[in-house]
């Protein structure tokens, strides 16, 4: 298995709905195999740029343990989720210990 960070933007919405497509994710990807290691949720934030009419977001950040597969499957559902804004996966060297900000040293697009 190999670690990946999963960063997606969920619109605003009611917290409960928020939940909801963040359970959904996670779900997925135990679904196919993947184990979450750690969730890290920033909230509400606003956005560098207008993004389809929004500006402002919920971030959410997992740190997956994860076959490629997996990852794919992640990656195709969240591009057909409306109320996914914007979504990035990375693979990682695993989880950051005693840090509160992810830093981009070793870190490499997929």
């Amino acid at each position: 298995m190999r670690k990946y960070e999963v960063m997606f933007i969920v619109k605003p919405m009611e917290e409960e709905k928020t939940n909801a497509v963040i359970e959904k994710f996670k779900k997925l990807i135990e679904a196919n195999g993947g184990i979450i290691d750690k969730e890290d949720h920033w909230g509400k934030r606003r956005l560098a740029y207008t993004i389809k009419d929004f500006v402002e977001g919920d971030y959410e950040l997992l740190y997956v343990s994860a076959e490629p597969e997996c990852v794919k499957e992640c990656d195709r559902v969240m591009k057909i989720t409306e109320d996914v804004l914007k979504h990035m996966i990375v693979r990682s060297e695993g989880v950051p210990e005693g840090q509160e900000s992810t830093e981009d040293a070793g870190v490499e697009a997929v």
